[in-house]
């Protein structure tokens, strides 16, 4: 059957491009669809500040009438200024198994680069290194989080015969949350803070850790993340726009925030309660009820999901990443949180594997960046 590629032009046509993907998994238990008015904003030249810098176009896939594929690509100048590569990125790529669909797809995008005058293309990755990157090869039957991407099996195959090749992966763990925490453990925290004078600051709500931190998290985030791969620098609409987006979902009990002697931010754990389960039953809608779902989860988890730690790049051979991580063992342990969820870390980046090896643990999921030469 011929497929039809349509370029997005009309905000009824980008909300049919970011609902697909729910349809497409209807029926899948694994797949945790984005919030539908987050991608929205993520996608919306008028609301997301990336488009400060960056241009996207996105276009869907069609057969007999029907939609059957999307896919989104993204030129982001910073990128290529920073790193020397002058690559677009593939994003929000999903198709039904059929080759045809996804070979229209990804060809339409590799051409929209090579008339911009890329080199290469890879993905999938977003305009920044804070949105959903990587698609999944491992872990098809693990349930998705919130902050990541869930494919279907055939989707790496098809990239593959493509003529993509992998650039990079993340791994994922889900660690188990002890019972207690040893008393050797709490001595030499105790040890720590008394010789370096970093500890933990007990935030109020989240409208003195906005006002307070917010800034210097983003600003952290820029300095302990830049030599990561694809990452940019954030700029001062970026992160407000961050600041909004993930500190308005922050939970007191699971968010930590170390400060040195004058109170200067020196390092943070960001985690909340998994959304996974309310997200797969409200299918990523707000409205009418999803939100009750939402509250649901966020009241009594029994898995968090981490999403950013950093330390200031002084503070990490002090030892102090374990202030951080002990606080927050002992808030998943009063709550009733048996599971943490990682995210994805890149498999190269020892030094946040570290963190965990103390914990019992399992290496669930494993997810790839792809590349081709245009």
């Amino acid at each position: 059957m011929p497929v039809e590629i349509r370029h997005v032009e009309t905000n009824s046509q980008l909300k049919a491009f970011v609902r697909f993907a729910a349809k497409l998994y209807k029926d899948n238990p694994y797949y945790v669809p984005a919030l539908v008015f987050d991608d929205l904003n993520t996608l919306r030249r008028d609301k997301n500040p990336a488009f400060e810098f960056c241009e996207a176009e996105y276009w869907t896939a069609w057969q007999n009438g029907k939609m059957v594929g999307r896919i989104a690509g993204i030129i982001n100048p910073r990128y290529i200024e920073k790193w020397g590569h002058k690559y677009a990125r593939f994003g929000w790529i999903d198709f039904i198994e059929d080759f045809e669909v996804a070979k229209a797809l990804v060809e339409t995008v590799e051409t929209w680069a090579r008339s911009k005058g890329m080199e290469g293309i890879h993905g999938p990755l977003g305009f920044t290194d804070l949105d959903r990157e990587g698609m999944l090869v491992e872990g098809f039957s693990e349930v998705a989080t919130m902050a990541t991407i869930y494919n279907h099996p055939y989707y790496p195959e098809y990239m593959e015969r493509l003529g993509y090749a992998k650039d990079v992966d993340w791994i994922e763990f889900q660690i188990k949350t002890p019972k207690e925490i040893p008393e050797k453990v709490l001595r030499v925290n105790e040890l720590i803070s008394r010789r370096t004078g970093y500890r933990i600051y007990d935030w109020k709500d989240k409208k003195e850790m906005k006002e307070r931190f917010g800034r210097q998290v983003f600003e952290l985030v820029d300095e302990a993340y830049a030599d990561l791969y694809g990452t940019t620098p954030l700029s001062e609409r970026q992160v407000q726009f961050y600041i909004n987006n993930y500190l308005g979902w922050i939970d007191r009990r699971f968010t930590k925030v170390l400060v040195d002697k004058e109170d200067k931010l020196a390092g943070f754990a960001i985690s909340m309660p998994s959304l996974s389960r309310a997200l797969i039953e409200n299918r990523g809608e707000l409205f009418p009820f999803g939100f009750v779902s939402l509250l649901r989860a966020l009241k009594n988890p029994n898995t968090i999901d981490m999403l950013l730690v950093a330390v200031r790049k002084e503070c990490v051979a002090t030892g102090v990443l374990a202030l951080l991580m002990n606080a927050l063992s002992k808030s998943a342990i009063e709550s009733g949180v048996e599971y943490a969820e990682s995210n994805p870390e890149l498999e190269t980046n020892t030094a946040v594997h570290g963190i965990w090896k103390d914990y019992p643990k399992r290496q669930h999921k494993r997810r790839r960046v792809y590349l081709k030469a245009l």
